[in-house]
């Protein structure tokens, strides 16, 4: 097992956030979480990824233990985060900001000619500032940047958050390719029909907790929707338990 999550509770302030969450993800698996704002799905990457300490249980990555573990200890572990909001250094350039996560990770294939390869968009932007970039341009540096990392766990958090079907449609092309080389990833998206496209199992949060979870393929849009706005609760916990 690649990812084990253990009885993970984590909170912002009086909020709690997500609340004795246990997932365990598969080396080479695809996993979508799936559940509307507020459910918990941001705050469980940033917890795996290091850059949300948990207040209880454990993550543990490739057999080892790395709750207190600093978030760039993580990526030299390969666990590699693309965050909400992309959050890229706006006065570097695209392959200034490929590079500075280069030298954070891993030694591995990616490099910046790789990158580009995966993301034909970025070679005409090489040399553009971040801050001048589209929102899909910079969603497929941002992705790039955590590549270059070279990861062995993925986390992508709302890959399609604001851009035109057009853009989406581009980088989940992009998405598909790491997916078929074998990248483990573990996917936030809004967008239950992109999510259920791409995942081997799809997993919905409601309130923190876990209310279904099961294989993309045996699951119907009704019942993840039902589950996604907490709807025949009862029942849909117990599928895919």
């Amino acid at each position: 097992m690649m990812l084990s999550v253990e009885h993970l509770d984590a909170r912002h302030g009086l909020l709690h956030a997500v609340r004795e969450l246990s997932l365990e993800v598969e080396r080479g698996e695809t996993v979508a979480l799936v559940g509307a704002n507020g459910a918990g799905k941001t705050t469980l990457l940033r917890s795996i990824a290091g850059a949300h300490r948990p207040s209880g249980g454990r993550v543990v990555f490739e057999g080892e233990d790395v709750t207190r573990v600093a978030a760039y200890r993580r990526v030299r572990r390969g666990i590699a985060l693309v965050p909400e909001g992309r959050r890229l250094f706006p006065h570097l350039t695209v392959e200034e900001n490929l590079l500075v996560a280069r030298s954070a990770g891993r030694a591995g294939a990616w490099d910046v000619d790789r990158v580009l390869e995966t993301f034909p968009l970025l070679v005409p932007l090489r040399h553009k500032r971040a801050a001048s970039l589209s929102g899909g341009e910079q969603q497929a540096t941002a992705i790039g940047r955590a590549l270059m990392t070279n990861p062995t766990l993925l986390l992508l958090d709302e890959v399609s958050l604001g851009l035109a079907p057009v853009v989406v449609e581009r980088l989940y092309e992009a998405v598909a390719m790491l997916i078929e080389a074998g990248t483990t990833i573990l996917l936030v998206e809004q967008d239950l029909a992109r999510a259920m496209s791409v995942a081997d199992r799809v997993v919905c949060l409601l309130d923190g907790r876990i209310v279904l979870e099961g294989a993309a393929a045996e699951l119907t849009r009704e019942q993840v929707t039902e589950a996604y706005f907490g709807l025949s609760r009862g029942e849909a916990q117990g599928v895919g338990a």
